[in-house]
């Protein structure tokens, strides 16, 4: 089926910057946001805002949701006021927040019921590529769907790969976030090793860079630490939500993360200590302190 209408929930860190690459690209897009002001700048890129969901996903082709937390996502899309109550028949929904593989399976199945085509589909990238239109988009749902998705994601993203029906997006996510969870752990405890040795923090930053050791994480949020720049490119408070994700899968697996526990421990007591609307790269704050 042909894609021109959008209707797009959460105008967040990402998911403003997706839906004005939407927009650049030519699509009509309709877009709701709880906190409205959030999504008003996009109205001046030619978006209509609206005031509800029911005003949001009416008579679109497509609907995209990204949001906050897993409790955001069941009320947006399985909600009394819910997406899938007002989408027309046959149109397509998609969830790209990073939630449950179970929440997943359950809104597909909802939808079907419904005679809608519904997907998972969580993106990496933080708000770098958010902005830059290189997102990862990691697809969970019908083959077919996703070949008519494509063209959709190739707006705000740079690559976009099916892992198997509903549900595996969220899975595949899963994995992302636990190689991320190590990954600032050791380039926070890099960097404060450098730091308390003496050596030029900002040089061996650099070096590393471009060795083994380098890493988009190094990359994008590196050089936000040596600022003292904790502002989101993705809000800790949610990073905890997804490692407990993780964490209560690889349970059902019989899988012992140690590593992930950790994170989820450190995060969780910065969280804890009011820190949840800074970004993921505040662990420093732990070494820090």
């Amino acid at each position: 089926m042909a894609i021109s209408k959008i209707g797009f929930i959460g105008t967040g860190v990402m998911g403003f910057s997706m839906a004005s690459h939407l927009l650049d690209k030519g699509y009509s897009v309709k877009v709701y946001n709880r906190s409205k002001e959030k999504a008003l700048p996009l109205a001046q890129k030619g978006a209509t805002v609206c005031e509800s969901i029911e005003e949001c996903v009416k008579d679109c082709d497509l609907v995209l949701s990204i949001v906050g937390f897993v409790s955001d996502v069941k009320e947006v899309w399985l909600g009394d006021k819910g997406a899938l109550n007002f989408m027309k028949k046959d149109s397509i929904g998609v969830d790209m927040t990073t939630s449950t593989p179970s929440l997943a399976q359950e809104i597909a199945c909802d939808g079907a019921k419904r005679g809608l085509l519904i997907a998972d589909a969580p993106v990496t990238g933080g708000d770098v590529g958010a902005r830059n239109g290189t997102l990862t988009v990691l697809f969970g749902g019908d083959e077919s769907l996703y070949e008519t998705l494509k063209e959709v994601f190739s707006a705000f993203s740079k690559t976009y790969v099916r892992f198997g029906n509903a549900g595996a997006g969220q899975l595949t996510k899963a994995c992302n976030q636990i190689a991320i969870a190590a990954g600032m752990m050791a380039l926070c405890e890099a960097l404060a090793f450098s730091k308390a040795t003496g050596l030029d923090t900002q040089k061996v930053l650099e070096t590393l860079q471009g060795g083994a050791a380098g890493s988009f994480s190094m990359n994008s949020y590196g050089p936000r630490i040596l600022k003292g720049d904790f502002k989101p490119g993705f809000f800790l408070k949610h990073f905890v939500k997804d490692l407990k994700i993780a964490l209560e899968v690889a349970r059902e697996h019989d899988l012992n993360l140690e590593g992930t526990a950790l994170a989820l421990k450190l995060y969780e007591k910065l969280q804890n200590e009011g820190f949840g609307d800074l970004g993921t790269q505040a662990l420093y704050k732990i070494y820090e302190n």
